[in-house]
């Protein structure tokens, strides 16, 4: 499929200093970044060096693209095939996972049949998931068994630095617990502090850290606490970025010519949406209110309660992605439409696709009727 159309290229000028994010997985600036690093071609994501260099995306179909896919689907994994991988405003080709007839587009793209099995199974692997965040996308990996070089899982140095900085706020409270109030200057730490705890791994020959108080335990790596950060980080972004849209949409004007029956219909849209998303933003900040109160109940000395979260965190990370990587989808998108300070105004049939393409992602389905009063508007390719 050729890749020739400005929303292509669109996304992929938007995407040239991206690393992976909920909605992305950007090999392309991975190929460039790890370029003399041996270990990230000994342990590729994908065999085909074509696909490892490639853009990958949780795509939310557009009406023109549903059609493309057997039975209903509202959200599809796209895989972009960049023409130079160093600068991606060139464009490139694409195939969605799953689509009628991907499986020969996905060979020429990716050029030839080795391995094309394999990684065709990391292909529907990946489109299984609600999000392409880099924790649950390497675990989503380890469970079935592929040994992937973690230089396939990086994400953005601020991610990362929001994410150092709640863990060190976190383990200072089991800090606290463990040593009953002597606080982190009981446990000598490495540079790294904290984050070191997470995986409980220390340098070759490097002291144990002193055995906590009578009767506590400090929690190791076997916990599995690396992933935990994304609870709190990456949702709280994307609740906090959808909540300044919701107020921009209800400011949202139409620029041009205008039709009264769909005005009428943009603010029975706008209403809907708002309600989706508040439901959206409920839920997801149902989750993290559970990471809360288990983690209140282990600074407490119960540690049951944790440990049974940590048993169902991965049902919890699944839930917890498709929430946040659709308020995700609406806020970057919105905030590349309308960045901060621009006029809220579009021309009304853009307004009416985007505010559709919303409330599909959210399940906010349209009428019957109201996708008739729609279907004769002409809106922009």
């Amino acid at each position: 499929m050729a890749g020739s159309n400005e929303r292509i290229y669109r996304s992929l000028r938007g995407l040239e200093k991206t690393a992976s994010t909920s909605r992305v997985l950007n090999l392309a600036a991975l190929a460039v970044q790890n370029a003399g690093n041996p270990e990230h071609f000994a342990q590729p994501l994908f065999k085909s060096p074509v696909l490892n260099s490639s853009v990958v995306l949780k795509h939310r179909l557009r009406v023109d693209e549903v059609d493309l896919f057997e039975g209903l689907a509202r959200t599809a994994t796209k895989i972009i095939v960049p023409f130079d991988k160093s600068e991606l405003a060139l464009g490139g080709r694409t195939v969605f996972v799953g689509e009628k007839g991907w499986m020969p587009v996905l060979q020429e793209l990716r050029g030839g049949s080795e391995d094309l099995i394999r990684d065709v199974e990391i292909l529907e692997a990946i489109a299984e998931l609600p999000s392409l965040d880099p924790f649950l996308l390497r675990e989503h990996m380890k469970r079935r068994g592929h040994e992937i070089s973690p230089t396939h899982f990086d994400i953005s140095p601020g991610d990362a630095d929001k994410m150092q900085r709640f863990v060190g706020g976190e383990i200072a409270r089991l800090i606290e617990l463990a040593y009953g109030g002597a606080g982190s200057a009981a446990l000598p730490l490495a540079p790294g502090g904290s984050a070191a705890l997470l995986q409980d791994r220390r340098a070759p020959g490097a002291a144990a850290p002193h055995p906590p108080a009578r009767g506590r335990e400090l929690p190791r790596g076997h916990l599995q606490l690396e992933g935990l950060p994304l609870l709190q980080v990456g949702p709280e972004q994307s609740v906090a970025q959808a909540q300044e849209v919701l107020i921009e949409v209800m400011k949202l004007r139409v620029l041009g010519p205008r039709d009264r029956d769909l005005m009428v219909l943009i603010d029975e849209m706008k209403l809907r949406l708002r309600a989706a998303m508040e439901g959206q933003v409920k839920a997801v900040m149902g989750y993290l209110k559970t990471y809360d109160q288990v983690f209140a109940q282990l600074t407490q000395g119960n540690a049951i309660a944790f440990r049974d979260f940590l048993l169902a965190s991965p049902e919890m990370f699944m839930a917890l992605g498709e929430g946040a990587g659709t308020l995700s989808h609406v806020a970057t998108f919105w905030r590349y439409r309308f960045p901060q300070g621009k006029p809220l105004m579009a021309p009304m049939g853009e307004i009416l696709e985007l505010l559709q393409d919303f409330e599909s992602g959210l399940g906010a389905e349209a009428s019957p009727a109201q996708l008739r009063r729609l279907g004769g508007t002409n809106r922009p390719a």
